[in-house]
Formats: C-alpha cells, structure tokens, sequence
C-alpha cells in the first residue's frame, strides 16, 4: 500500500469508528492495524484530521475519501469497504450509526450493492 492508500484505509476505518465514540477495542484495532501496514505516521494522521474538527469529521472524511477513494477501481473500492465492515464486526455486531456511515460511502463510490451483497453472504455464514 502506499501511504496515500494507508492515509485513505486508516481515515476509513477511524472515522467509522469514531462515528458512535471510539472505544478501548477500536483504538487497539486501529494500533495493530498501524502495526501490520507499517503506517503509524499516516493513523496519526487520520486522528488529527479527525480531532481538527471531530463533529464534522465523517463529511470531511467523506469529502476527501471520495476524492481519493472514488478514483479506485471497483474491487479496491468493494475492499476498503469490506475490510471496514469486517473490523466494525469483530465486535460482534454493527451499530446502525456504523453501518449508515458505511452506506454513505458505499453509494458515494458506487459500490452499495457489493457492500449489500457482502453483508448477506457473512449473516448466512453466521
């Protein structure tokens, strides 16, 4: 990944979770994700343009994802989407602040119907 790419998945999956309040469990996601994408410098990042202004962060975030995100090719699109949802799971469930943040962007990157079609395929698997 480049740290562009790394800039656009951590601000993702940050201001997903940030949409309801970060808990203990995200932030650590968020540190072994760091860990795993050699990417520290680019989730320090994300959590400054979260906390610059933290109330408007998701349109912000959405703002510049779809800038960056929107010009991906549709599988890369289909994957940042999937992994975010997949992190949100470990939990053991989505909250509907999260999941409505998640088809924002999915529709803003013409991906909705992917995201939809995912989401059925892991309730049938569950």
């Amino acid at each position: 990944m480049t740290s562009e790419e790394k800039k656009a998945y951590l601000l993702l999956k940050s201001v997903i979770f940030h949409y309801h309040g970060l808990d203990d469990d995200e932030r650590q996601n968020l540190e072994e994700t760091a860990d795993e994408l050699d990417g520290h410098e680019e989730l320090k990042w994300a959590n400054e343009f979260i906390a610059k202004d933290y109330f408007n962060s998701f349109d912000r975030a959405r703002e510049y994802l779809n800038d960056v995100v929107g010009d991906y090719a549709k599988e890369k699109r289909v994957m940042y989407i999937d992994m975010v949802w997949q992190a949100n799971n470990l939990k053991g469930y989505v909250t509907e602040l999260e999941a409505t943040a998640m088809l924002k962007l999915a529709k803003d990157w013409n991906v909705e119907a992917e995201l939809i079609e995912l989401v059925k395929k892991q309730s049938q698997s569950s």
